[in-house]
């Protein structure tokens, strides 16, 4: 990537446009979101809540989740350029971005999300991202909910109609107009490990809950 188009990236005009644009666009989505109820209960009442979901769906989930601005969630963004952009779009969806990977200030990010969501209440996490592999759940989610003393919540999206890309992730974007759901899965709550085969059986333990939902472009179905 060039240097001027990094510097585009990183401009507050731009992401201000790429926000606005995305928020029309959700618009939209004839959204239905289902399960929050349980989990929001939960958190109104002094729990912590840790949302998680796969990096091929997260786009759907902008829009709406400026509804929990209120609460001031962390999320953990890389420091690439990509990174600039949706950490822009972050801030003024209301979130937090906690700058860091697991190949570049992914120490400091994680303690930095752990301490703002033990202060709010309300953080979120990529599971697989943001590189991959797709579907693979980083001990960096697990990690936090245990040190933070917060319940994990997976979330997925799927779409009646939309775009995939040819990417690791297999990213999609619900086409115009799509029916679209924002499903809530149940809370699951972490015991803290005794052993390093115990942690990697929370980890696994999640993986495999989240799994199930990851998304096939419907060619690959067939």
């Amino acid at each position: 990537m060039s240097k001027i188009m990094k510097k585009t990236i990183s401009s507050n005009w731009f992401q201000a446009v790429v926000y606005r644009l995305i928020r029309l666009y959700a618009a939209t989505f004839r959204l239905t979101v289902e399960n929050e109820d349980l989990w929001m209960t939960y958190l109104k009442n002094g729990g912590r809540v840790l949302l998680c979901v796969w990096h091929q769906q997260f786009f759907s989930a902008i829009r709406y989740f400026k509804n929990y601005a209120e609460y001031a969630p962390a999320l953990m963004i890389s420091k690439s350029a990509d990174g600039d952009l949706i950490a822009g779009v972050a801030q003024r969806t209301g979130w937090r971005p906690a700058r860091g990977s697991s190949s570049k200030g992914g120490k400091s990010a994680m303690m930095e999300v752990i301490d703002k969501l033990k202060e709010t209440g309300l953080a979120a996490h990529i599971m697989d991202g943001p590189r991959g592999p797709i579907g693979k759940v980083k001990a960096g989610a697990v990690s936090i909910a245990l040190a933070a003393d917060a319940v994990i919540v997976p979330f997925y999206v799927s779409a009646d109609r939309a775009w995939y890309f040819r990417s690791w992730d297999r990213f999609f974007i619900p086409k115009p107009f799509a029916r679209v759901t924002l499903r809530y899965d149940r809370m699951i709550p972490l015991s803290p490990p005794e052993t390093e085969s115990d942690f990697e059986g929370l980890r696994r333990q999640v993986e495999e809950i989240m799994i199930k939902e990851l998304r096939n472009a419907p060619e690959e179905t067939k």
